[in-house]
């Protein structure tokens, strides 16, 4: 948690920086939230983003991401159909909250990279959405995109192709622990991103 903090002055300072320079900010989420919007789904996502960024040159852009999100199974999982299977799912699911940084490297025109570094809280809940345990992960996502900008370079999408990766996920109770181990702890994603540039 200290390291988090430490994170977290070290961008706050920044944020002074680039607004005696003059630098652009921006925030944004992702268009994943969207999936909010089907109410009638019983595994309801909870899926919310904000995201606080600054551009510290005309290639090297920093960001603050504040996540939320509920799983209801091993996040590894591989299914071509979108859907996951019954005996993939863990027996209840998972609330995850947390903080990510995120450094973007713009490498040709408006082709980027970007590496997010996600330390997440969780709890675990079993199928009466009682808690029956918590833990920790720390969710890496390495991103390939676009950036394209409208309305007099104001507004910004980002699609993206990206590679995830949780090599840190503790204290999982057994039962969700022994579908956790039959995935593996990555996936490849698309990503798209929105925001406002001031």
């Amino acid at each position: 948690m200290s390291r988090i903090l430490l994170i977290a002055f070290f961008l706050s300072s920044q944020f002074i920086q680039a607004q005696v320079q003059g630098k652009k900010y921006y925030i944004g989420t992702s268009a994943f939230m969207m999936a909010n919007l089907n109410q009638n789904n019983p595994e309801h996502p909870n899926f919310y983003q904000a995201n606080f960024g600054y551009q510290i040159s005309s290639k090297d852009v920093f960001s603050l991401e504040f996540i939320t999100w509920r799983y209801y199974a091993p996040l590894g999982v591989k299914n071509a159909s979108g859907e996951t299977k019954i005996e993939d799912k863990f027996p209840g699911h998972v609330a995850a909250k947390g903080i990510a940084l995120a450094y973007q490297r713009f490498i040709y025109g408006n082709w980027y990279t970007a590496l997010h570094s996600a330390f997440m809280d969780q709890k675990y809940s079993n199928i009466e959405s009682q808690q029956i345990g918590s833990g920790n992960q720390l969710f890496l996502t390495f991103r390939l995109g676009y950036h394209l900008e409208f309305l007099s370079h104001k507004l910004f999408l980002e699609p993206s192709i990206a590679l995830t990766h949780w090599p840190i996920n503790t204290n999982l109770p057994l039962s969700f622990q022994i579908q956790e181990d039959k995935w593996p702890k990555y996936q490849v994603e698309p990503g798209l991103h929105l925001g406002y540039i001031f």
